[in-house]
């Protein structure tokens, strides 16, 4: 199938964004230029076959911005000086920020349309960029009322060539969605994991995957995410404090647990967040979808994880989800299988008659 991305693309900035956009579009032969501020970095992405690196004569017709979100509005009003036939976009978790100061600048916001792919990783850096990374994952495109309707189109195809799901909205609509989405439960892990540090090891050594789920975005750049929630500060600030009531309400219930209505005050706390994480899309956008979970028991040796699903395949089964524990102080994995209901006891039969064993 040919690239909807037509053209020269030049990406500015060789990070984890900037190398990945560069992989996936190279795998469908596109022409891509790499550069970066840091002529390490730019060598290693072109060594890692992220692009090319950029000539005098070249025709570029989109530009990509891959900085860091205290520089990304200065870098596309260069860019859109540097390259005037050019479309250009970035890709930074803050819209709003950057389309005033492009405002504010008088540049040509025709051929700029803002984006955001809701994708990442905890590791950041040239070395960290993989094809795949937006696969099944929403691209916002922030588009304005100036931008034109080519450069939409422009960077939604790029988008969609990437694996991505092209998603409509306002910077300001996109902003708010975050401040909720994203840059609350960074703040919230980074917070958990903080209490982490000076926890005894006797304490740790009994964390299980519960902890590590709550905690793995904990291990992101701290440098990146205070210009992200700084960026973003007022749309933050709200969601913050309703989260501060909610948690006030909580201490409040756990302080007076013998009083008439503490019980009831915690439990609606929980049985609202278990309405929350209904709402959440799940496989294919669904909500509201129940699984069932079987837990089985497996070796920890090379192989085993393969096999296993290899067996469940061959049964003409299908898993909807699926999640890693380590067992504590033992040489063995546990693996989380969801499935629809329907399967449940079929799933079961055919690991027993296979010899796994299944916990719980």
């Amino acid at each position: 199938m040919s690239p909807r991305t037509t053209g020269q693309v030049h990406i500015i900035g060789a990070g984890l964004l900037g190398t990945s956009i560069g992989l996936a579009l190279r795998q469908q032969n596109v022409d891509v230029t790499i550069t970066d501020a840091s002529p390490a970095n730019e060598s290693l992405a072109i060594d890692f076959a992220a692009g090319r690196k950029l000539a005098s004569q070249d025709a570029v017709s989109l530009v990509v911005v891959c900085v860091p979100p205290d520089v990304t509005a200065k870098t596309v009003i260069q860019a859109l000086n540097d390259f005037p036939s050019a479309v250009v976009t970035d890709v930074a978790s803050v819209k709003s920020t950057v389309l005033a100061e492009l405002v504010a600048s008088r540049s040509d916001t025709s051929r700029y349309v803002g984006s955001h792919p809701m994708a990442g990783r905890e590791k950041g850096g040239t070395l960290a960029g993989r094809a795949d990374l937006f696969v099944g994952r929403p691209w916002v495109i922030a588009i304005e009322t100036n931008s034109s309707s080519n450069a939409a189109q422009q960077v939604e195809q790029l988008a969609l060539d990437l694996g991505s799901t092209p998603i409509r909205m306002s910077a300001q609509e996109h902003d708010h969605a975050v401040a909720l989405i994203s840059h609350t439960p960074q703040l919230i892990s980074s917070l958990l994991a903080a209490q982490l540090a000076s926890a005894d090891d006797k304490d740790l050594s009994l964390s299980g995957q519960g902890l590590r789920d709550t905690t793995r975005i904990a291990a992101s750049d701290p440098r990146l995410w205070l210009q992200i929630l700084s960026a973003n500060s007022g749309q933050l600030i709200p969601v913050l404090k309703s989260f501060e009531k909610d948690l006030e309400q909580v201490i409040e219930a756990l302080e007076h647990v013998g009083t008439s209505g503490s019980l009831s005050k915690l439990g609606k706390v929980l049985e609202t967040g278990n309405l929350g994480i209904s709402r959440l899309p799940g496989k294919h956008g669904s909500t509201n979808t129940s699984y069932a979970q079987v837990v089985v028991m497996i070796d920890d040796k090379p192989g085993e994880l393969a096999r296993l699903l290899t067996e469940i395949g061959a049964a003409g089964l299908n898993v909807e989800d699926l999640n890693l524990d380590h067992a504590s102080g033992a040489q063995v994995g546990l693996v989380e299988l969801s499935v629809l209901p329907a399967i449940e006891e079929k799933l079961v039969s055919t690991l027993r008659a296979n010899g796994w064993k299944l916990a719980g």
